[in-house]
């Protein structure tokens, strides 16, 4: 039997709707709707690099624009409605979340016991229990407090973490020690139960909830998915374990194997719920406003899917040596309505209270209309006072044609 097709005019919808993405990015963003907001997305990326905004911050103003980075940390340091660990990477997870991380604790020890010998430097090991034993005494402490008087080696780089570093990362991602604070950007680590809330921390929950639970979850914020999109989402179960899953709720009529169409045209199987078309229908047209993503946006996070679904090819270039970086060190992916229409070069400078805009591509096909430059410089002047500035500035030759 020929699965029913998803279109990609429909399919993109869906994926912005359950990603926050389609409605006007308007309405309350700190309190409980800020959380209900990182509940709906699932999880917001953590990241360092701050050009304009850290990534958590930029995540959620592109979807509210009342959106200020002081609104979060109450609910993360008082309030305890959200919480930071690991999905693919460090990100923020709303809180109920915890009692299924439990269950991936001793299997991430498991799994990542021999990278990281071969990774660091011996020692950390050794220096697990003085770890605990140190702040359940003194309380809350950083890497600089427990690394006093340790050498670095050489070579520096991550791979080069000092023994204390690393212990203080490996028993927080197997769930000894938690995150309590971050001063700057700096974790401060407690005793995981002086920082979860104790009917979370208590709470039990078997393997095959866990694996109910992430697929379930996945799933619906995803609108529609393969296995490996399902299993990715949160990297908290093993591929084989969504297989059995996929074909348990098939079985049971949850969910059934569909075709998405791709921005080019071509079909992808994956699974959805019966009910995919009408859900795709019922939910919001996207709307015109432009956007700058974070290159860490959930809705971009699954590179392969960004660009099966809207024809947009990136990859984050950080990493790459300047003279061979196609497009620039730290560039916002562009979104108006349904399509990803460019790419963004902008750097905050605080202390000249200024927004500089080093590029701004258009896709191939994607007109430089009126309209459309004026919805980017709206874009531009929003960012700026995002970040503190009061003005914005273009450098010469800004406007550029894709390379």
């Amino acid at each position: 039997m020929t699965p029913p097709v998803l279109p990609n005019a429909l399919a993109r919808r869906l994926f912005l709707h359950r990603h926050a993405l389609a409605e006007p990015p308007t309405g309350p963003a700190s309190g409980a709707d800020l959380a209900e907001l990182v509940r709906r997305i699932g999880f917001v990326q953590v990241d360092s690099i701050n050009t304009v905004e850290r990534a958590h911050h930029m995540i959620l103003f592109s979807r509210r624009r009342s959106y200020r980075p002081a609104a979060l940390r109450p609910l993360l340091e008082r309030d305890r409605n959200l919480w930071e660990h690991w999905t693919h990477d460090a990100s923020i997870l709303p809180i109920e979340t915890f009692p299924y991380w439990r269950r991936r604790f001793d299997a991430d020890a498991e799994r990542l016991r021999g990278t990281w010998r071969r990774f660091f430097r011996e020692g950390y090991e050794a220096q697990l229990d003085a770890v605990l034993d140190r702040i359940a005494v003194e309380g809350p402490l950083t890497t600089s407090d427990l690394g006093e008087g340790e050498a670095r080696g050489d070579r520096g780089g991550w791979w080069d973490w000092r023994p204390s570093k690393t212990a203080l990362e490996w028993l927080w991602r197997t769930g000894r020690l938690s995150v309590t604070r971050r001063d700057g950007f700096r974790k401060v680590y407690d005793l995981t139960e002086r920082v979860v809330p104790e009917s979370y921390l208590r709470a039990e929950v078997e393997h095959e909830e866990l694996v109910d639970w992430a697929c379930r979850t996945a799933l619906d914020r995803l609108g529609f998915a393969t296995r490996r999109e399902l299993q990715a989402y949160y990297d908290a179960v093993p591929s084989g374990a969504v297989a059995a899953w996929t074909g348990a709720a098939a079985a049971r009529g949850e969910i059934v194997e569909i075709a998405v169409e791709g921005a080019d045209g071509a079909l992808q199987k994956a699974f959805a719920r019966p009910d995919v078309a009408e859900r795709a229908m019922a939910a919001p047209e996207p709307t015109r406003q432009l956007r700058a993503l974070s290159p860490f946006d959930p809705a971009l996070r699954d590179r392969r899917r960004a660009e099966f679904l809207f024809g947009f090819h990136y990859r984050i270039e950080v990493f790459v040596p300047e003279a061979k970086r196609r497009w620039g060190y730290y560039v916002f992916p562009l979104l108006e309505g349904d399509r990803l229409v460019g790419r963004l070069d902008a750097k905050a400078h605080r202390s000249e209270g200024v927004l500089k805009v080093r590029a701004a591509w258009l896709e191939p096909g994607v007109r430089p209309s009126r309209a459309r430059l004026d919805r980017l410089d709206a874009e531009l002047r929003r960012l700026a006072r995002f970040s503190g500035c009061d003005r914005v500035e273009h450098m010469p030759g800004w406007r550029r044609n894709p390379p």
